[in-house]
């Protein structure tokens, strides 16, 4: 069992069968695969792209990860009726912005870590310079895949989705926070929600609205608001619980497990949830918001169905 306790949906099947937890986990598998095979097709060699930079640029967007937020893209594109083939450039553009941000959260000036996805992060490969132009590289790429893969109507929606997800009011800004407390910002709970809900949420809740606009992208008229709202809503959650799930495996996980150091954020004095809340309660906001997202589902039926199950696999696992 997870070091999170049983937190399993209890829509999943019991006895004999195959449960919905494992049968998402093999869907996940094949859609991971899927995933690295666009990803790889979209970093090739071309003129005027030096080769050390496109190796820096393969080895940390191609390194073994999870691939949430791009299966999310692909999950939501499902549950909104799209087709096969719809989700896959902002699958491929929000992984890139993924990518960007570890290389550069893990710089020296940043969190300053040596160990990401399991292989020496990016800069400790590639040097600081490198690694920072890299980054710099995928950023720019993602909205490039995004413009060039949907028509113009889907293409302007999406790089406007991206952009305000990642830039200076979401994914940035709660990044700059997150430094600003280590320096001792005043600290409390709210504040830490609301760091995170940029800083990690945001992408995640991004990718589930990118794939209800690539969905839409065929069709005469963009996905309604209270579609994307329900989407926004459990995303929100999803995100949070992300995070708790995150900072306990921080305190309780192993480094061989987990692809990165552990004990980390303690070392550097960082704010996280169980050293603000301790383990027990932690474990229970992430279960309590793990609830909450499954409700915003509720509207749309058996079409989430791979999302109602996706909240499971978040809060029970071990990397």
């Amino acid at each position: 069992m997870s070091r999170l306790g049983s937190l399993a949906d209890p829509r999943q099947d019991v006895g004999g069968e195959e449960t919905a937890l494992e049968r998402l986990e093999d869907y996940l598998r094949d859609r991971r695969i899927e995933v690295e095979k666009h990803l790889a097709m979209r970093l090739r060699p071309e003129e005027g792209l030096p080769s050390s930079l496109l190796e820096a640029m393969r080895y940390s967007l191609l390194a073994p990860g999870k691939r949430l937020r791009p299966i999310l893209v692909s999950m939501a594109a499902e549950a909104c009726g799209g087709a096969s083939d719809c989700p896959w450039p902002s699958a491929v553009a929000v992984e890139m912005i993924h990518a960007y941000s570890l290389i550069h959260d893990d710089l020296p000036a940043m969190d300053d870590d040596d160990l990401r996805r399991g292989q020496p992060t990016c800069h400790r490969r590639f040097g600081e310079a490198l690694a920072i132009l890299a980054g710099d590289a995928l950023l720019t790429m993602a909205f490039q895949v995004l413009a060039e893969g949907y028509p113009a109507r889907t293409a302007a929606a999406c790089c406007r989705e991206l952009a305000t997800a990642a830039g200076a009011a979401g994914m940035v800004g709660g990044q700059v926070d997150d430094l600003a407390w280590e320096s001792g910002g005043e600290r409390n709970v709210e504040g830490l929600e609301y760091l995170h809900a940029r800083k990690t949420g945001a992408l995640i809740r991004a990718s589930l609205r990118l794939g209800a606009l690539a969905a839409f992208a065929d069709r005469p008229n963009p996905p309604p608001p209270e579609l994307l709202e329900r989407l926004d809503g459990y995303g929100r959650r999803l995100g949070l619980a992300f995070q708790i799930v995150d900072d306990l495996l921080d305190v309780e996980g192993d480094a061989e497990q987990t692809g990165k150091r552990v004990g980390k954020d303690a070392a550097r004095g960082k704010l996280t949830y169980p050293g603000f809340l301790g383990a027990a309660e932690s474990r229970q906001r992430a279960e309590r918001l793990g609830r909450e997202a499954r409700a915003c589902l509720e509207p749309m039926g058996a079409d989430a169905a791979r999302l109602h199950a996706l909240v499971s696999y978040v809060l029970e696992r071990d990397r």
